[in-house]
């Protein structure tokens, strides 16, 4: 019987494939544990968007052989590094992005290396992932990126933007409607890029989805320049889009924006947040920015600051910036000491509570739509789910995936 565990790192994509690799895995006659000591091949799906993912990742896959498992290495840094990984000790194998969907007969052919050249390839790769046991599910819709942003490494380990067919989309929405799912969460290496090949775009996509059986769905990141007009009027009235938007910014300062290879201004996304308040209730805004990049002063750090503090952004996720080997932003002058870095994603993420904080308060005393999703806690006795605006809620009734009104409190309040 041959055992593995499985990790994975990173983005929601790479989540979704995790699932998928190990459906496929099972299928193929391999058993899941969920106790590494049971294991025989430890897998690790890797994340590349930080110097910090990579040292974990290494660091997982040195435990792993150290207590005698077979290490399989999948992901970015497979991706991106290839063959000579296997010059390290503690990798036993190593295959890249779509590679990694045939890992039982690479496996069992005792085939220790496959890695696709995803830069040369055209097409998306439709992995369907089977598993009918949760109320929100992950659809992957687009792969790769045609950015260049001049921090990111992510186009190497994914290669080209690659889109979903619609009728592959479409269908796999209605299957899982049919299998008792009421909500979609779409993602991908950047979604906003869906379709740009046939000359269509996300709304397109769209226009199609809201003819399904799904009950509602909500969009992963999105680039500033891909929230048009003409879409935030569909979303306005759409029946199933959950107010619930990831802007990815990436810093609010507009010399650090064109320094990353950013095509837009702080001042173009600002209003733009404004313009999303204004037409949805009390919409959920998430960002991302990067903390301490290459150049950035203490004048550039200030009027991010400046600028974060006047959005109306519900949360920031921010990380210290990461030289990642190969890219642009590796050989400009100005970086900083990891110390600073540090100082400045502290300031930011102090920034971020007190917006979480304000924004939950907000929603109190309003009802919204709660999907539960969790079935009572064993210790509480309390239901967990989710509102459209991605409020998690504490529920004392209900029933396991279904949909309820619910008015939010101060006691019921769980975050986000």
């Amino acid at each position: 019987m041959k055992k593995f565990y499985l990790k994975s790192m990173g983005c929601k994509s790479n989540q979704f494939e995790g699932q998928i690799v190990a459906e496929k895995l099972i299928s193929n006659g391999y058993v899941q544990t969920h106790k590494l000591e049971d294991a025989e091949f430890y897998i690790l799906n890797s994340c590349s968007v930080t110097h910090k993912s990579d040292n974990e990742a290494m660091y997982l896959l040195r435990h792993a052989h150290s207590v005698g498992l077979k290490t399989v290495l999948t992901g970015c840094i497979a991706q991106i590094e290839k063959r000579k990984l296997l010059n390290e000790e503690y990798i036993d194998y190593v295959y890249g992005n779509e590679d990694k969907f045939n890992l039982a007969e690479f496996l069992d052919a005792e085939q220790n290396y496959a890695v696709k050249d995803l830069m040369t390839a055209n097409e998306f790769y439709p992995a369907v992932l089977n598993d009918t046991t949760k109320t929100r599910i992950s659809l992957k819709i687009q792969d790769g990126c045609d950015n260049r942003c001049s921090y990111c490494v992510i186009p190497y380990g994914r290669g080209k933007s690659r889109s979903a067919e619609i009728d592959f989309i479409i269908n796999e929405i209605n299957r899982y409607a049919d299998n008792g799912y009421k909500e979609v969460v779409f993602t991908g290496i950047h979604i906003g890029q869906w379709g740009k090949e046939w000359g269509k775009s996300i709304l397109d996509l769209l226009v199609q989805i809201e003819r399904t059986k799904i009950h509602r769905y909500r969009l992963g990141s999105l680039n500033p320049l891909e929230i048009t007009n003409e879409l935030l009027d569909f979303l306005q009235n759409s029946e199933k889009f959950c107010p619930h938007f990831h802007l990815s910014l990436q810093s609010a300062c507009n010399r650090t924006l064109k320094r990353m290879n950013r095509h837009y201004t702080s001042e173009f996304y600002l209003d733009q947040i404004e313009d999303i308040v204004s037409r949805f209730d009390k919409p959920f805004l998430g960002s991302d920015i990067i903390a301490g990049f290459a150049g950035e002063t203490e004048e550039d750090f200030e009027t991010t600051v400046e600028n974060l503090l006047k959005s109306k952004l519900s949360k920031i996720h921010v990380f210290p910036y990461s030289v990642r080997k190969g890219t642009p932003a590796e050989k400009m002058s100005g970086h900083l000491s990891d110390a600073v870095k540090q100082e400045r994603t502290d300031i930011i993420k102090k920034i971020s509570a007190d917006k979480l904080s304000e924004f939950l308060n907000q929603n109190i005393g309003l009802e919204h739509e709660v999907l539960i999703e969790k079935r009572p806690d064993k210790k509480t006795g309390l239901y967990k789910g989710v509102t459209e605006n991605y409020i998690n809620v504490f529920l004392k009734d209900g029933e396991f995936n279904t949909l309820k009104k619910v008015v939010l409190t101060k006691e019921n309040i769980l975050s986000v």
